[in-house]
């Protein structure tokens, strides 16, 4: 099953992302064009932004 594309505002963990980013190659073969390149490249953009939240949460944390 392909994954959705996410929605706009929301934060998601990385792993969940990271999840649904390998589901994606494993049910493309690992061939990405069209659609579901514009789909990995959302769920990498998304995938970065959550791995940046947790690290400032992090930072913040041990402050």
């Amino acid at each position: 099953m392909i994954p959705t594309p996410p929605r706009p505002g929301l934060t998601r963990p990385a792993a969940v992302v990271q999840a649904e980013i390998h589901a994606l190659l494993v049910a493309t073969g690992g061939w990405l064009w069209g659609p579901t390149r514009e789909l990995y490249e959302q769920l990498r953009d998304e995938w970065v932004a959550a791995e940046a939240e947790a690290a400032r949460v992090e930072i913040v944390e041990a402050a």
